[in-house]
């Protein structure tokens, strides 16, 4: 089997979040135990597998594996299957490809500079919005006071394929300050149907950017996730659905990965429309490795 390496929500190489991607005859015969020992050899957060280098419906069957199990969606192995096979597979510019998800088929575009992929776009289902949560009860969770959650915003599970609990924040200080506390997490995730957390605030690394957010997934056995493109479109209709900017749209820069030196950029754009809040997640992935399984 062919893999390849690439780092997704980077601005270079070596930034962002790493993926590994499989490609190849010999990934139509792996069995799911198989996927995920593979996934649980490379151990980043997220591996995929282009089950055939044939479309089918218009779009390719992929699967997502982090070391622990099997996933419907994720959105950076999203935009770094779709590069490699606009780059590996494909072989041409093409303005859209379209990946067979568990949870359905997602599309995903391409914008060029000088002939070359630049920043690629998915398209997330739109939001679904769950429970509700008490600051005090996250506070605690992230060993944070429940003072530095901003009160005028709920703490609220939501979903565009995988839900996220989403949890604001006031200032960058209670961001890094941030810290799971393992034994009050597992204890509420046997409540929720959100197993991961995504916490965010309006005071950022770089002045170009309109957010900075971080993501812990300790059930998935990722205890910081650096660049979180379901999470962030999660946000995105958050943000949208309780007008965090003072409007039915938005088109922002969110930072992610600095606490763990993997700075990302994602790019959220997201509107409500005839009802519906509509969510775009972009960025740009670097190739960096490619090579053999044998």
């Amino acid at each position: 089997m062919n893999f390849y390496i690439v780092d997704v929500f980077a601005e270079s190489k070596y930034a962002g979040n790493q993926l590994a991607v499989f490609c190849g005859t010999g990934v139509a015969e792996l069995s799911e135990a198989q996927m995920l020992l593979i996934a649980r050899e490379i151990n980043y957060s997220e591996t995929t597998f282009i089950r055939s280098p044939d479309r089918r419906n218009n779009g390719y069957d992929v699967r997502i594996f982090t070391p622990k199990k099997e996933l419907p969606f994720a959105g950076h192995p999203t935009l770094g299957t779709a590069f490699v096979l606009q780059q590996e597979i494909i072989g041409e510019k093409v303005d859209r490809v379209i990946l067979n998800l568990a949870v359905g088929q997602i599309p995903v575009t391409f914008n060029y500079r000088n002939q070359s992929a630049d920043i690629l776009w998915m398209r997330q289902n739109s939001p679904n919005f769950g429970q509700v949560l008490s600051a005090k009860t996250l506070a605690t969770v992230l060993n944070l006071e429940p003072d530095e959650i901003d009160e005028k915003f709920p703490i609220q599970e939501v979903s565009t394929g995988v839900p996220f609990i989403i949890v604001p924040l006031k200032t960058i200080a209670a961001l890094k300050k941030a810290k799971v506390n393992s034994d009050k997490y597992f204890e509420l995730i046997n409540t929720t149907e959100a197993k991961e957390i995504l916490i965010f605030c309006p005071e950022t690394y770089s002045d170009i950017n309109d957010l900075s957010v971080r993501v812990f997934a300790d059930s998935l056995g990722i205890p910081e996730d650096p660049a979180t493109g379901s999470a962030n479109g999660c946000l995105a209709g958050y943000l949208v659905n309780y007008g965090y900017f003072g409007q039915d749209a938005i088109d922002i820069k969110v930072e992610q990965g600095y606490e763990i030196d993997r700075p990302s950029l994602l790019l959220l754009q997201s509107q409500r429309t005839n009802g519906e809040i509509e969510v775009l997640v972009g960025g740009k992935v670097v190739m960096v490795a490619k090579g053999e399984f044998v």
